[in-house]
């Protein structure tokens, strides 16, 4: 059992803060942390074995995200998807297979038991932990009370020295008409799906749309994208937005940019038409929205204490992570630090290192993602498009790129989809970035990841000696062939860097 300072009774000005009389005295605490998501739970639990007071608020699923509707379930359907598609392509192999049919609900029981597993671990640690103690509500700001925070959830109030926000952020509905009439799903809802949709209808062509439209379409959905912008992944430069495209229409997905949706009806035979501003018309059986997120600060009673919010309802924090109030810390999404689980992670590290007397920053956060279509894309670092506009300002850069379809593992596994591109400042002989669409590229950019980690020169890298035969062998052959950056550089994908894999 925590065991916890009660303050003293709440005189009229806290009455006022909190905005009712208060029957019970006020809960003293160190630490309150409202949310747990990929940052809190590593983090409290440290916290609480160093001997503090913490009190941790969820009013959902411990796990945000990540365990619960983001990397670990999408993650495991995505090797169902990947299974099907393999035994599909078996003949390729010289291994005959009867017809592929999908258990969709034996699928999503595995997705299912790995969240609970992942929820229950982390549910235990901190249930386990002396010191720490989780409260199912939803928790409020509500002023000061002196030198501490006013924080109220259901029927207790407690007092705190130092809070966290770990609240992360949610699906974002356009505005559209007759869309959140429709009943869309998200990439939330989308897993409690018990059955294959017929058509998938996905607005937005970005990471989280791209990832569910290959599932599903491996899964025997047929699957519509629709864009606004002029390519999908649009972050990315158009030569790998291009290869992207090619790759998933090889699979059978209609990828259509450059639309914008100006109404969205359910039909009463279930059907939902999506039109088109164009005046054509997409039908289909299911509707995914996957068009961005919105951050879980409205409600949190952050107004009360004065901490800034971005226009957006994002909180800014500095490169500890601290936002505008001294005392509490925003960690996760929330942050726009970098809206991955393993940027919050790393927030959790910064924090808990300049507790202990240390004087880590997430300022110059290296760009670090991975986008899990099949094969996936991997980016650490600048792209060709960054440093373009950084040679225009006076640096310099070497350039190297290798099409997987010369990479013998990917060869030898018929994988041969993709390019990896590696760029070295020109003046420090240090990594610039790299970018890998290709087999094993969440991995094999990591690489490069760690030698940027270490300011290490290309050159320790160009000259290793690596095994053979994998993917990754091939970095220190690319960096062998580095030449200046050119500055109007244009590279379509020709048919073979782009080809199917003999679907």
């Amino acid at each position: 059992m925590m065991q916890v300072r009660t303050s003293a009774a709440c005189d009229s000005d806290e009455r006022d803060r909190t905005g009712s009389e208060m029957t019970r005295p006020p809960i003293d605490i160190d630490v309150a942390a409202i949310g747990t998501g990929q940052a809190v739970p590593a983090l409290v639990t440290a916290l609480a074995a160093g001997g503090e007071v913490v009190v941790v608020f969820e009013s959902g699923e411990v796990g945000g995200s990540c365990v619960n509707v983001g990397c670990t379930p999408t993650k495991t359907l995505r090797k169902t998807a990947r299974v099907a598609y393999l035994a599909r392509r078996a003949r390729d192999f010289g291994v005959i297979v009867s017809d592929v049919t999908i258990d969709m609900e034996a699928a999503m029981l595995r997705v299912a038991t790995m969240v609970a597993a992942s929820r229950t671990g982390l549910e235990s640690r901190m249930s386990g932990t002396q010191g720490l103690q989780l409260v199912r509500a939803r928790a409020s700001l509500r002023g000061r009370a002196g030198d501490r925070f006013v924080i109220v959830a259901g029927e207790e109030t407690y007092h705190a020295a130092r809070v966290y926000l770990n609240v992360g952020t949610s699906p974002t509905i356009p505005s559209v008409p007759g869309l959140a009439a429709s009943g869309p799903l998200t990439n939330e809802s989308i897993l409690s799906l018990r059955a294959v949709p017929a058509h998938l209808i996905i607005i937005g062509g970005s990471y989280i749309g791209l990832e569910f439209a290959q599932i599903f379409r491996r899964l025997g959905s047929a699957v519509t994208v629709l864009e606004g912008s002029a390519a999908i992944a649009n972050r990315e430069t158009g030569d790998i937005s291009a290869r992207l495209t090619t790759m998933l229409e090889a699979e059978g997905i209609a990828i259509r940019a450059r639309v914008a949706v100006a109404e969205v009806e359910r039909r009463p035979d279930g059907a939902v038409h999506v039109r088109l501003t164009s005046g054509d018309t997409v039908v289909g059986s299911h509707l995914l929205v996957a068009t961005g997120r919105t951050p879980n600060t409205e409600g949190l009673g952050l107004e009360t204490v004065g901490v800034d919010l971005d226009p957006q309802g994002y909180v800014p924090v500095d490169g500890a992570l601290e936002t505008s109030v001294r005392g509490i810390w925003a960690l996760g999404d929330v942050n726009r630090r970098g809206a991955f689980t393993h940027t919050a992670w790393q927030d959790h590290e910064i924090v808990l290192a300049n507790l202990r007397g240390g004087a880590r920053s997430a300022d110059g956060r290296v760009t670090t993602y991975a986008m899990y279509t099949d094969p996936p894309l991997g980016r650490i670092g600048m792209n060709e498009i960054e440093a373009r506009a950084a040679q225009a300002s006076g640096r310099r850069f070497l350039f190297a790129e290798q099409e997987m379809s010369r990479v013998s593992r990917a060869k030898e596994e018929g994988e041969t989809i993709g390019v990896i591109r590696v760029l070295v400042d020109a003046d420090t002989h240090r990594f610039a970035g790299i970018t890998m669409l290709g087999i094993n590229a969440d991995e094999v950019v990591q690489v490069v990841g760690a030698m940027m980690a270490a300011d290490a020169p290309y050159e320790l890298l160009r000259d290793m000696l690596p095994v053979h035969p994998t993917v990754t062998e091939f970095l220190p052959t690319m960096l062998g062939t580095l030449a200046p950056l050119m500055p109007d550089r244009v590279d379509p994908p020709t048919a073979a860097s782009a080809s199917s894999r003999g679907r």
